[in-house]
């Protein structure tokens, strides 16, 4: 790859950073939250739903403009808002008479940036002109997990060094990253993924392919497996296992998120291996068994290796799926992106809320919650399988050929 385009690799992998402080900064303050402003879980909920609703809502919103106003531009203003949503985070909750709407406003600007982000990275990737782009896709997003390690660590150790009370001026610096980041992108070279003068696969087009909506409901369950336990992971380690705060961000979410990144990792080193199907059968088989080690087992160092089993288990399914999508639904374009990004924004949601509201009402045991999430990866694991037999219907032998290593 030309020099010029690794620093626009560079700056996407970045961006995933952003991503990840965007959806996991604010559910380490989940306790402080409900302890300073009298916030009952049901409420913290609703900020669950809401970031990842907004970004769904980006999602399908963005795929009527982003190609009108180009990659560059809907780069920039993602950025811009991520960091202005954080930055708000800092104030609104003391400057407005409910705490709790200075948290749900913040909450709603930094997530249309992350739905943004979430949009655009992967296809300004899948456009570059590198060899193996499952490998690439794979490397990329396995920076979403090494950003949330990031601030996992880099919170904890605030934390631990200054206390929760100042978690305010915590959030003022996760906001330089992002406004770093967008005057990268100002001078970075771009590539689309379409020639000039051509255009993507039109949305008519996409929604007659039984396979779009299989890697829809792929999609859905990649981010609802994953979501479900890392959203809840600070909180299940402090009340599940009675630890306090930095001991349960250490060992709940940013396990988790180790784990997740070196999934990633090794299919960004040896994707070029292993026959993605068989992989993302196997990752929801393991997805399954975690999540019978955290609801079921009565040791609680068990339920701790659970989430990190989980972790890895679900590393691959989102970057997965992008490739099985790329490969299946060739010229996609940025609409076929925007809609997997909705579908997996919808999942990711719909799981953390769907344990929440299962744990609300057993009595507030996330182990529950996580219990019936099994749901999720089962529904993953059946979408895989199908989703070939669809690919050989509506396409031709010899377009089949060329991606065969992925949906085969």
């Amino acid at each position: 790859m030309k020099q010029t385009y690794s620093r626009t690799l560079s700056a996407c992998y970045t961006g995933y950073v952003v991503q990840a402080i965007v959806n996991n900064f604010a559910p380490l303050l989940f306790l402080t939250f409900q302890s300073t402003y009298d916030i009952s879980m049901s409420r913290i909920t609703v900020l669950i739903m809401v970031n990842f609703i907004i970004q769904l809502m980006t999602d399908f919103l963005s795929a009527g403009f982003i190609d009108r106003i180009g990659y560059r531009a809907s780069l920039m203003i993602a950025h811009a808002a991520a960091a202005a949503g954080l930055f708000f985070l800092s104030l609104l909750p003391e400057l407005l008479p409910d705490p709790f709407a200075g948290l749900l406003i913040s909450v709603v600007i930094y997530a249309i940036g992350g739905g943004l982000l979430e949009v655009m990275v992967s296809p300004v990737v899948e456009a570059l002109p590198t060899d193996n782009k499952e490998k690439t896709m794979s490397m990329l997003h396995s920076f979403y997990c090494w950003g949330h390690v990031a601030v996992v660590l880099i919170s904890t150790i605030f934390f631990v060094l200054f206390g929760t009370a100042d978690w305010r001026i915590l959030a003022v610096l996760w906001a330089l990253v992002p406004l770093y980041n967008l005057f990268v992108f100002r001078r970075v070279p771009l590539c689309t993924l379409t020639e000039e003068g051509e255009k993507g696969m039109a949305f008519g087009e996409l929604v007659r392919r039984p396979a779009f909506w299989i890697l829809m409901v792929i999609m859905v369950c990649a981010g609802a497996s994953e979501q479900a336990v890392s959203q809840w992971a600070s909180t299940f380690a402090e009340q599940g296992l009675g630890v306090s705060k930095a001991v349960g961000d250490l060992t709940g979410p940013m396990f988790f998120a180790v784990c997740m990144g070196s999934s990633r990792l090794l299919y960004g080193l040896y994707g070029d291996r292993l026959n993605l199907k068989r992989a993302m059968v196997l990752s929801g088989l393991l997805c399954i068994f975690a999540y019978c080690m955290i609801s079921l087992s009565p040791v609680p160092a068990l339920s701790l290796l659970g989430c990190g089993i989980c972790g890895f288990s679900v590393g691959i399914m989102w970057p997965g799926a992008f490739s099985i999508g790329a490969a299946a639904l060739r010229g996609g374009g940025t609409v076929m992106f925007a809609f997997f990004a909705l579908a997996g924004d919808l999942g990711c949601s719909s799981g953390p809320a769907y344990v929440g509201m299962i744990a609300e009402h057993a009595g507030n045991n996330l182990k529950t919650g996580i219990q019936w999430a099994v749901i999720f990866p089962l529904l993953l694991m059946i979408g895989v399988v199908t989703i070939r037999k669809s690919y050989r219907a509506s396409h031709s032998v010899s377009e089949k050929s060329i991606s065969e290593n992925i949906i085969e």
